[in-house]
Protein backbone atom coordinates (compact mmCIF):
# COMPACT_ATOMS: atom_id res chain seq x y z
CA UNK A 1 0.00 0.00 0.00
CA UNK A 2 1.35 3.57 -0.93
CA UNK A 3 2.54 4.66 2.82
CA UNK A 4 0.73 8.19 1.39
CA UNK A 5 -2.47 6.98 0.65
CA UNK A 6 -4.09 8.34 4.13
CA UNK A 7 -1.96 11.10 4.73
CA UNK A 8 -4.22 14.38 4.00
CA UNK A 9 -2.60 16.84 5.69
CA UNK A 10 0.45 17.42 3.31
CA UNK A 11 0.37 20.44 1.62
CA UNK A 12 0.38 20.35 -2.46
CA UNK A 13 0.70 22.90 -4.75
CA UNK A 14 -3.45 22.56 -5.20
CA UNK A 15 -4.13 22.73 -1.10
CA UNK A 16 -2.05 25.92 -1.91
CA UNK A 17 -4.02 27.67 -4.16
CA UNK A 18 -7.40 26.20 -2.80
CA UNK A 19 -6.82 28.79 0.30
CA UNK A 20 -7.17 31.17 -2.20
CA UNK A 21 -10.55 30.25 -3.40
CA UNK A 22 -11.97 29.89 0.12
CA UNK A 23 -10.79 33.58 0.86
CA UNK A 24 -12.53 34.76 -2.37
CA UNK A 25 -15.36 33.06 -1.00
CA UNK A 26 -15.19 34.30 2.30
CA UNK A 27 -14.40 38.16 1.44
CA UNK A 28 -17.59 38.12 -1.15
CA UNK A 29 -19.63 36.15 1.56
CA UNK A 30 -18.99 38.85 4.37
CA UNK A 31 -19.16 42.12 1.89
CA UNK A 32 -22.38 40.57 1.01
CA UNK A 33 -24.25 40.30 3.59
CA UNK A 34 -22.91 42.55 5.67
CA UNK A 35 -25.45 44.65 4.04
CA UNK A 36 -28.39 43.00 5.03
CA UNK A 37 -30.44 43.48 7.85
CA UNK A 38 -31.83 41.71 10.82
CA UNK A 39 -32.47 38.69 8.59
CA UNK A 40 -34.12 34.54 9.57
CA UNK A 41 -32.47 31.67 8.26
CA UNK A 42 -34.79 28.96 7.00
CA UNK A 43 -34.09 25.51 6.28
CA UNK A 44 -35.74 22.64 5.40
CA UNK A 45 -36.29 19.71 2.44
CA UNK A 46 -34.94 20.38 -0.88
CA UNK A 47 -37.35 17.77 -2.13
CA UNK A 48 -40.88 19.70 -0.91
CA UNK A 49 -43.34 20.33 -3.92
CA UNK A 50 -45.62 23.64 -3.90
CA UNK A 51 -48.45 21.85 -3.41
CA UNK A 52 -46.93 20.56 0.41
CA UNK A 53 -48.30 21.79 4.25
CA UNK A 54 -44.93 22.55 4.47
CA UNK A 55 -43.92 23.81 1.54
CA UNK A 56 -47.43 26.57 2.03
CA UNK A 57 -45.93 27.16 6.07
CA UNK A 58 -42.56 28.07 5.19
CA UNK A 59 -43.77 30.40 2.50
CA UNK A 60 -46.44 31.98 4.74
CA UNK A 61 -43.74 32.53 7.48
CA UNK A 62 -41.06 33.79 5.11
CA UNK A 63 -44.07 36.30 3.65
CA UNK A 64 -45.28 37.61 7.28
CA UNK A 65 -41.62 37.78 8.31
CA UNK A 66 -40.16 40.20 5.54
CA UNK A 67 -43.38 42.14 5.68
CA UNK A 68 -41.64 43.00 9.01
CA UNK A 69 -38.52 43.87 7.89
CA UNK A 70 -36.76 40.32 8.16
CA UNK A 71 -34.63 39.87 5.56
CA UNK A 72 -34.91 35.72 5.13
CA UNK A 73 -32.01 33.42 4.12
CA UNK A 74 -32.23 29.81 2.76
CA UNK A 75 -29.74 27.53 0.79
CA UNK A 76 -31.41 29.07 -2.31
CA UNK A 77 -32.38 26.06 -4.10
CA UNK A 78 -35.74 23.62 -4.47
CA UNK A 79 -37.91 23.04 -1.82
CA UNK A 80 -38.24 24.17 1.55
CA UNK A 81 -35.24 26.88 0.67
CA UNK A 82 -37.46 28.04 -2.56
CA UNK A 83 -41.04 28.64 -0.33
CA UNK A 84 -38.32 31.11 2.03
CA UNK A 85 -36.95 32.87 -0.71
CA UNK A 86 -40.62 32.89 -2.69
CA UNK A 87 -42.42 34.31 0.52
CA UNK A 88 -40.12 36.82 1.54
CA UNK A 89 -40.09 38.02 -2.29
CA UNK A 90 -43.81 38.26 -2.49
CA UNK A 91 -43.48 40.63 0.49
CA UNK A 92 -40.99 42.52 -1.33
CA UNK A 93 -38.17 42.23 1.04
CA UNK A 94 -34.98 40.56 1.20
CA UNK A 95 -34.59 37.24 -0.27
CA UNK A 96 -31.09 35.96 0.11
CA UNK A 97 -30.09 32.75 -1.24
CA UNK A 98 -26.82 30.89 -0.42
CA UNK A 99 -26.58 28.20 -2.96
CA UNK A 100 -23.58 25.51 -3.32
CA UNK A 101 -22.61 23.82 -6.01
CA UNK A 102 -23.97 20.07 -5.90
CA UNK A 103 -23.51 16.99 -8.39
CA UNK A 104 -27.74 16.58 -7.72
CA UNK A 105 -30.09 18.03 -6.58
CA UNK A 106 -29.44 22.08 -6.07
CA UNK A 107 -30.56 24.15 -8.36
CA UNK A 108 -30.58 27.82 -7.59
CA UNK A 109 -34.34 28.71 -7.42
CA UNK A 110 -35.71 32.43 -9.11
CA UNK A 111 -37.37 33.94 -6.17
CA UNK A 112 -33.58 35.06 -4.77
CA UNK A 113 -32.99 39.40 -4.69
CA UNK A 114 -29.39 38.68 -3.84
CA UNK A 115 -27.83 35.13 -4.61
CA UNK A 116 -24.15 33.99 -3.42
CA UNK A 117 -22.86 30.85 -4.14
CA UNK A 118 -20.62 28.55 -2.57
CA UNK A 119 -18.21 26.06 -4.09
CA UNK A 120 -17.62 24.95 0.17
CA UNK A 121 -19.85 24.23 2.45
CA UNK A 122 -17.93 24.97 5.96
CA UNK A 123 -18.05 29.07 4.42
CA UNK A 124 -21.56 29.06 3.52
CA UNK A 125 -22.42 27.18 6.85
CA UNK A 126 -20.62 30.23 8.39
CA UNK A 127 -22.98 32.43 6.33
CA UNK A 128 -25.96 31.50 7.99
CA UNK A 129 -24.38 31.32 11.31
CA UNK A 130 -23.06 34.63 11.78
CA UNK A 131 -26.03 36.48 9.63
CA UNK A 132 -29.11 35.23 11.39
CA UNK A 133 -30.47 36.20 14.48
CA UNK A 134 -32.59 32.88 14.27
CA UNK A 135 -33.17 29.31 12.83
CA UNK A 136 -36.06 27.94 11.74
CA UNK A 137 -36.37 24.47 11.04
CA UNK A 138 -38.74 22.56 8.60
CA UNK A 139 -38.59 19.44 8.26
CA UNK A 140 -36.17 18.02 6.38
CA UNK A 141 -33.53 15.41 5.86
CA UNK A 142 -29.27 15.03 6.71
CA UNK A 143 -28.43 18.83 5.51
CA UNK A 144 -31.84 20.30 7.93
CA UNK A 145 -30.00 17.87 11.11
CA UNK A 146 -27.00 19.00 10.29
CA UNK A 147 -27.69 22.29 10.46
CA UNK A 148 -29.68 22.09 13.75
CA UNK A 149 -27.15 20.23 15.38
CA UNK A 150 -24.24 22.76 14.43
CA UNK A 151 -26.12 25.42 15.62
CA UNK A 152 -27.08 23.74 19.11
CA UNK A 153 -23.70 22.59 19.61
CA UNK A 154 -22.02 26.50 18.74
CA UNK A 155 -24.79 27.71 21.60
CA UNK A 156 -24.26 24.65 23.76
CA UNK A 157 -20.49 25.08 23.88
CA UNK A 158 -20.92 29.23 23.69
CA UNK A 159 -18.87 29.72 20.82
CA UNK A 160 -21.95 31.87 19.98
CA UNK A 161 -24.28 33.77 20.94
CA UNK A 162 -27.92 31.98 22.47
CA UNK A 163 -30.22 32.89 19.28
CA UNK A 164 -33.46 31.32 18.79
CA UNK A 165 -33.83 28.02 17.35
CA UNK A 166 -37.45 27.31 16.30
CA UNK A 167 -38.76 23.55 15.03
CA UNK A 168 -42.20 23.53 12.67
CA UNK A 169 -44.17 20.98 13.28
CA UNK A 170 -44.16 19.06 16.07
CA UNK A 171 -45.44 15.99 14.67
CA UNK A 172 -42.15 15.84 12.84
CA UNK A 173 -39.63 16.32 15.74
CA UNK A 174 -41.34 14.28 18.23
CA UNK A 175 -39.44 10.99 17.50
CA UNK A 176 -36.09 12.84 17.95
CA UNK A 177 -37.02 15.14 20.80
CA UNK A 178 -38.18 11.88 22.15
CA UNK A 179 -34.88 9.85 21.90
CA UNK A 180 -32.63 12.81 22.92
CA UNK A 181 -34.85 12.67 26.12
CA UNK A 182 -35.14 8.77 27.18
CA UNK A 183 -31.29 8.28 25.49
CA UNK A 184 -28.71 11.45 25.27
CA UNK A 185 -30.01 12.87 28.80
CA UNK A 186 -31.22 9.53 30.11
CA UNK A 187 -27.26 8.57 29.62
CA UNK A 188 -26.30 11.79 30.68
CA UNK A 189 -24.74 12.80 27.28
CA UNK A 190 -26.64 15.71 27.33
CA UNK A 191 -28.10 17.83 30.31
CA UNK A 192 -31.57 17.96 30.44
CA UNK A 193 -31.45 22.24 30.11
CA UNK A 194 -29.70 21.39 26.50
CA UNK A 195 -33.59 20.80 25.60
CA UNK A 196 -33.73 24.17 26.30
CA UNK A 197 -31.79 25.74 23.28
CA UNK A 198 -34.60 24.93 21.11
CA UNK A 199 -38.65 25.54 20.71
CA UNK A 200 -41.51 23.85 18.72
CA UNK A 201 -43.67 25.16 17.33
CA UNK A 202 -47.04 24.90 15.36
CA UNK A 203 -48.43 27.89 15.37
CA UNK A 204 -47.01 30.45 12.39
CA UNK A 205 -48.58 33.71 14.17
CA UNK A 206 -47.00 32.63 17.45
CA UNK A 207 -43.65 32.28 16.19
CA UNK A 208 -43.48 35.32 13.86
CA UNK A 209 -44.85 37.31 17.28
CA UNK A 210 -41.71 35.34 19.66
CA UNK A 211 -38.90 36.12 16.73
CA UNK A 212 -40.38 39.98 16.70
CA UNK A 213 -40.12 40.39 20.83
CA UNK A 214 -36.59 38.53 20.34
CA UNK A 215 -35.64 40.98 17.41
CA UNK A 216 -36.88 44.21 19.68
CA UNK A 217 -35.67 43.19 23.20
CA UNK A 218 -32.44 41.41 21.76
CA UNK A 219 -33.24 38.22 23.29
CA UNK A 220 -29.67 36.59 21.83
CA UNK A 221 -28.22 38.44 23.97
CA UNK A 222 -29.71 36.94 27.27
CA UNK A 223 -28.26 34.93 29.80
CA UNK A 224 -30.05 31.44 30.54
CA UNK A 225 -31.76 32.63 33.83
CA UNK A 226 -32.61 36.09 32.66
CA UNK A 227 -35.51 37.18 33.92
CA UNK A 228 -36.83 38.79 30.97
CA UNK A 229 -37.28 35.18 29.16
CA UNK A 230 -40.43 35.49 32.17
CA UNK A 231 -42.09 38.42 30.37
CA UNK A 232 -41.71 36.98 26.54
CA UNK A 233 -44.59 35.76 24.11
CA UNK A 234 -46.36 32.33 25.48
CA UNK A 235 -43.77 29.93 25.51
CA UNK A 236 -43.94 28.34 22.32
CA UNK A 237 -42.57 24.46 23.63
CA UNK A 238 -45.89 25.38 26.47
CA UNK A 239 -48.61 26.88 23.54
CA UNK A 240 -47.96 24.89 20.83
CA UNK A 241 -46.45 21.41 21.24
CA UNK A 242 -46.26 19.13 23.64
CA UNK A 243 -42.51 17.95 24.04
CA UNK A 244 -41.62 14.53 24.88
Amino acid sequence: MNETQYVIDEISTIDTWRIFRIMSELVEGFDTMSKVGPAVSIFGSARSKPGDSHYKMAEEIAFKLAERGFTIITGGGPGIMEAGNRGAKRAGGTSVGLNIHLPHEQESNPYQTISVDFRYFFVRKLMFIKYAMAFILMPGGFGTLDELFEALTLIQTMRIKRFPVYLVDSKFWAPLLGWMKDTLVARELIAEKDLKLFSLVDDPDHLIEHICWCEKEKCYDFSEDDPRWLISPKTLRDEDAQQP
